[in-house]
C-alpha cells in the first residue's frame, strides 16, 4: 500500500490495547455470553466502521469493545471459573471442529451459572442475525450529494418516429 505525507497514521500509544488472551475453545465457549454481554459496544464499532469507511476513526470505539471483553471475561473467571473450564475442555477435546452437540450437558451447566450470578440468559440460535436498530449518539456522516450533469444527453422525444424492426420484433411473446 503506498502511503503519501499527508496520510495521518495512529500512534503506537492509540492502537496498543491489552489483547484478550484466550485460545479458540475458550471464545467459542463464551461468544454466546459474550456477544451478549458487549452487544452495544460491538454495534457501535460495526456501524462506525461502515459508515466511515476508515479504520483509523473508530479507534475509540474498537477499544471499548476489547475492553468489555476483558471485562466480560474477568467477571466469567470470578464467577463461573470452574464451569467455564469444564466446558471449554469439553468443546475442545470432543471433537476436531469444536462442535457444540457433544458439550450440551456442561453448556447447560455453564449458562445457568452465567444466569445465576451475571444474568445474562443465552440468546437464541438465531438472535445475532436478526436485524436491529442502532441507537448511537455518534452524529451521523455527512451523506454524499448526488452529482447532476448538466450536459446529459437527453431523451428521445416521445413523438420521435422510429423505424420497424429490419427482422421482426424480439419480443415475440409480447405481441
Amino acid at each position: 500500500m503506498v502511503v503519501t505525507y499527508n496520510v495521518e497514521l495512529p500512534t503506537e500509544e492509540e492502537l496498543t490495547v491489552p489483547e484478550v488472551n484466550l485460545s479458540g475453545p475458550a471464545l467459542k465457549a463464551g461468544a454466546f455470553h459474550l456477544g451478549k454481554y458487549c452487544e452495544f459496544q460491538n454495534n457501535e464499532f460495526m456501524l462506525c466502521r461502515d459508515e466511515l469507511k476508515d479504520p483509523r476513526k473508530c479507534l475509540k470505539e474498537g477499544n471499548a469493545v476489547t475492553s468489555c471483553a476483558l471485562e466480560f471475561f474477568r467477571k466469567v473467571k470470578k464467577t463461573c471459573r470452574e464451569e467455564f473450564t469444564q466446558y471449554t475442555n469439553c468443546l475442545d477435546k470432543s471433537s476436531q471442529d469444536q462442535a457444540f452437540k457433544p458439550c450440551r450437558k456442561t453448556q447447560g451447566v455453564y449458562d445457568k451459572c452465567i444466569l445465576d450470578n451475571l444474568q445474562i440468559e443465552r440468546p437464541h440460535y438465531g438472535y445475532f442475525c436478526r436485524a436491529r436498530i442502532h441507537d448511537s449518539e455518534r452524529p451521523a456522516p455527512p451523506k454524499k450529494e448526488k452529482k447532476v450533469y448538466p450536459d446529459a444527453t437527453p431523451g428521445l422525444p416521445d413523438d420521435y418516429p422510429r423505424e420497424s424492426a429490419r427482422y421482426g420484433s424480439r419480443n415475440l411473446i409480447l405481441e
